[in-house]
């Protein structure tokens, strides 16, 4: 058996809306859908700590206070830590154009309907948005 590869992921939540990123179509996994922004965990990181990271990485904004979301994972390979974050400093931007071709904000009741990483996983994570609100 394979070890799981640590995954964390940040749901960014503003006014009823989603942050999302299109995966670059020249990705290896997962290309030209939208999901959560995120990636691996590095070794001796804790996951609040990757996310925290990916967001920097990705956004060039500083989280505070990422919340654990238990998800379901369709892929049965990784160890998926997704966190709702609803504080922030700075304005999120694509600052990894080689893994996201966009980034749009979504309504909660929008996300059903787009081509999505994985739909389980975000499907839990849509349900977690619909109690904060």
């Amino acid at each position: 058996m394979t070890d799981l590869i640590p995954i964390a992921a940040a749901a960014l939540v503003r006014d009823g809306a989603i942050l999302l990123g299109h995966r670059h179509p020249e990705r290896r996994w997962y290309p030209n859908c939208w999901d959560l922004v995120g990636g691996h965990i590095e070794p001796g990181e804790r996951p609040e700590q990757a996310v925290v990271r990916e967001c920097f990485e990705e956004l060039g904004i500083h989280v505070h206070d990422p919340r654990p979301v238990p998800t379901t994972v369709s892929d049965p390979t990784l160890e998926m830590h997704v966190f709702i974050v609803t504080s922030w400093d700075g304005e999120p931007a694509n600052t990894a154009p080689d893994e996201h071709d966009d980034l749009r904000w979504f309504r909660i009741d929008e996300v059903a309907e787009l081509e999505l990483a994985d739909a389980a996983a975000m499907a839990d994570v849509v349900a977690r948005c619909r109690l904060n609100d």
